[in-house]
């Protein structure tokens, strides 16, 4: 198996256990709730520990990576359940830390960006009902794509956030992929004049997210205006990390 693919498989471990980990602090219910939320603390570090050791000839730099001594690891009955809590955020906060790196070494955001472009690519036009006359309907559309493909607002993604601050102008993407480093700018093309005014406007958001996104995803929602799409791209892909869409309606 290729390095790549295992690290893949530990990556999809670690999301695992970390939703794991959220259901069983989130289950505990009734007055002794607290009592028994954190009590699995050490079977979770354990399963870290187990993560780690496969993972570390895997990453470029594991040294931030630690492990737990489960001899030393006192066992629930012993400790309080404030003491249980801290040390389940601890491992909670470990495994995070060990996502993280799996990512970055797999490139997942690159890989979660591209899938994300394609899939929109693929499914936009379909999900847009009647020829929109709102940017609004087409943001819409999008947003029903993404929660179906099981993204969580909040979480995976947010909109209308992730405000950005250059040279006293305040921005504000239409959607944010905070893991992905990613803003994703949405724009209605239904005349000449409006096409004129979104090659500014993106001109413009491409120089405002780039002091804070790695990547900047726009999807032009073309409604009879773009005749040449290289002509029209060319340019606003020079930037790096740029992408740029053009959807037929």
């Amino acid at each position: 198996m290729e390095n790549k693919e295992r690290l893949r498989l530990l990556l999809r471990s670690a999301s695992a256990l970390l939703d794991a980990m959220r259901y069983s602090a989130a289950t505990a219910s009734g007055e002794a709730a607290n009592i028994g939320r954190y009590t699995s603390y050490r079977t979770f570090a354990r399963k870290y520990n187990l993560l780690v050791k496969a993972a570390v000839p895997f990453l470029a730099d594991p040294t931030i990576l630690g492990l737990y001594d489960l001899a030393k690891l006192k066992r629930s009955g012993e400790l309080t359940w404030t003491d249980q809590k801290e040390v389940f955020d601890q491992v909670y906060s470990d495994l995070a830390l060990l996502k993280s790196l799996l990512e970055g070494e797999i490139g997942f955001a690159e890989d979660e960006a591209q899938n994300l472009r394609d899939f929109i690519q693929g499914n936009l036009r379909r999900a847009v009902f009647g020829t929109p006359e709102k940017e609004l309907e087409v943001q819409n559309a999008i947003e029903a794509l993404i929660v179906g493909r099981g993204m969580a607002k909040g979480t995976d993604y947010d909109r209308e956030a992730g405000r950005v601050k250059t040279s006293g102008k305040e921005s504000i993407p239409d959607f944010i992929f905070p893991r992905l480093n990613l803003s994703l700018e949405v724009k209605l093309s239904n005349s000449s004049d409006k096409l004129r005014a979104i090659i500014d406007e993106v001109n413009s958001d491409i120089r405002a997210y780039g002091t804070r996104y790695k990547r900047q995803f726009y999807i032009i929602y073309d409604i009879g205006t773009i005749r040449d799409e290289a002509e029209f791209k060319r340019g606003l892909e020079d930037a790096f990390g740029v992408s740029v869409l053009i959807v037929k309606h």
